[in-house]
This record gives structure tokens, sequence and C-alpha cells, in this order.
């Protein structure tokens, strides 16, 4: 239990800066140089990414859980 609490406090820990674009939208937003909008971008990218990762750690919560059930 400890070793899954500090993988997990280590994952929140080591994405804490991952405000990132791809670079298309990066060159976009540089000829463009309005602070505001980048932080937007930035935080539709996060929102779009939000639920496919959900969805993945949801699946992989009931695997885990099945598999312990069988063993």
């Amino acid at each position: 239990m400890n070793k899954i609490l500090l993988l997990i406090v280590w994952a929140l820990c080591s994405t804490a800066n991952a405000f990132s674009q791809c670079a298309v939208c990066k060159t976009t937003l540089a000829s463009s140089a309005d602070n505001k909008t980048a932080e937007g971008l930035n935080g539709g990218i996060l929102y779009l990414a939000a639920m496919p990762l959900a969805f993945m750690l949801f699946l992989g919560y009931k695997w885990y859980k099945q598999d312990r059930e069988t063993t």
C-alpha cells in the first residue's frame, strides 16, 4: 500500500508543470503575443485530455481489482 501511495504522490508532483503545447499550437501562439490566449489554450488541452485519462484510470482500476479477485 505504501508503494502505491508513493507512486501516486510522485506522479502528481512530477506532472505539476505539464502545461505544454504541441509544435503547431506553439508556433501559432508565437505569432500572437497574447498571454491570455496561451493560458486558455493550455487549459483547453488539459480539459480535453482529462476524460480519456480518467477513463484509462478507471479501466486500469477495474482490471487491477478483477485480477486481484481471481488470484
